[in-house]
């Protein structure tokens, strides 16, 4: 069986500074000086135009055709889920289980994405997550959500703490009843005071929110939302008439080389286009992901995946984008 960090999300297991603590090297690539302080003090940050807003528009509409939705028909958005997933709060929340499109594997290896990333870390030896994308139509109905949610996607409780970072990349506009991302930016500022607050055996991916008040965050198609996991964050439900949310989820960590059993992992997930081996990701039942042609790889992207090595023939960190 799995464990709890099995089933969350990945961390750099060889970082050993806190990303709020961490002291530049590099120079940034992408994001400004204020941007790099605001990231360090409420532990997320927006990179708006991380892909062109045309390279949104073009997912979107593979996402409407993957769940065999028509934009214009919302008489057909209304779809149970496929598989239910093991993260009760997420049912509902529209999940699409795409891992290995063409289009999302374009996003991850854009370059002002990638410089983001190293920004971020200090360091242009990166992996990037294979992770999913998110078509969340009216919660209506069936489909009701409540009030939304918070959580975290690693253990709270961990000490050392737990050093990751997630991502989300806006495929529509985010703002008013829509719904989408939200976040508790002053539980991040403050969480150690907070966590000497809590009881015992307090749940390690749930907060209690009392006294607390979760933020939404306003994004356009193409901007990257970038935030350290240990900001406490979920997903509003979208309350609008006929308005839908919808997102490519993309983050990078440093390299795991080391690991060579998860390279292999990575690499297999990538080859038969598979979601990685997570109960977290259940994958498609249809089985769609094999009816499309692997996704082509750049340089960089062969590097961001684990196809190569990053010290095979040096850094292939380029020239920052501007």
């Amino acid at each position: 069986m799995e464990t709890l960090n099995e089933q969350t999300h990945p961390t750099a297991r060889q970082a050993r500074v806190p990303l709020h603590q961490l002291h530049k090297r590099l120079p940034l690539r992408v994001l400004s000086p204020q941007d790099w302080a605001h990231w360090q003090a409420w532990g997320h940050v927006v990179v708006r135009q991380a892909v062109p807003p045309e390279s949104a528009a073009q997912l979107l509409d593979t996402l409407w055709q993957f769940q065999d939705m028509d934009p214009a028909d919302p008489a057909t958005w209304d779809q149970p889920e496929r598989r239910r997933h093991l993260m009760p709060e997420i049912n509902n929340t529209g999940m699409v289980e795409i891992y290995h499109h063409p289009l999302l594997w374009a996003h991850r290896q854009a370059r002002r994405v990638y410089d983001a990333f190293v920004d971020i870390w200090d360091s242009e030896a990166l992996w990037v997550t294979i992770d999913r994308a998110n078509l969340n139509t009216p919660n209506r109905g069936a489909r009701a959500m409540g009030g939304g949610f918070i959580h975290w996607d690693v253990d709270t409780t961990q000490r050392p703490l737990p050093i990751g970072v997630q991502g989300v990349l806006s495929l529509t506009e985010q703002r008013g009843d829509v719904g989408g991302f939200q976040c508790v930016p002053e539980l991040f500022r403050h969480f150690d005071t907070w966590a000497r607050t809590q009881p015992a055996g307090r749940d390690p991916l749930h907060p209690d929110m009392s006294g607390l008040e979760a933020r939404g965050v306003d994004l356009e198609p193409g901007d990257l939302l970038i935030f350290n996991s240990l900001l406490a964050h979920g997903i509003r439900p979208n309350h609008s008439t006929n308005r839908v949310r919808a997102a490519q989820y993309i983050a990078m960590f440093p390299a795991g080389e080391e690991d060579e059993a998860e390279r292999a992992r990575r690499l297999d997930s990538w080859q038969r286009r598979e979601p990685p081996k997570r109960i977290a990701f259940p994958g498609d039942p249809r089985g769609r992901e094999q009816q499309h042609a692997r996704a082509e790889l750049t340089p960089l992207g062969e590097r961001l995946l684990g196809l190569k090595r990053w010290r095979e023939s040096g850094s292939d960190g380029g020239a920052p984008c501007r």
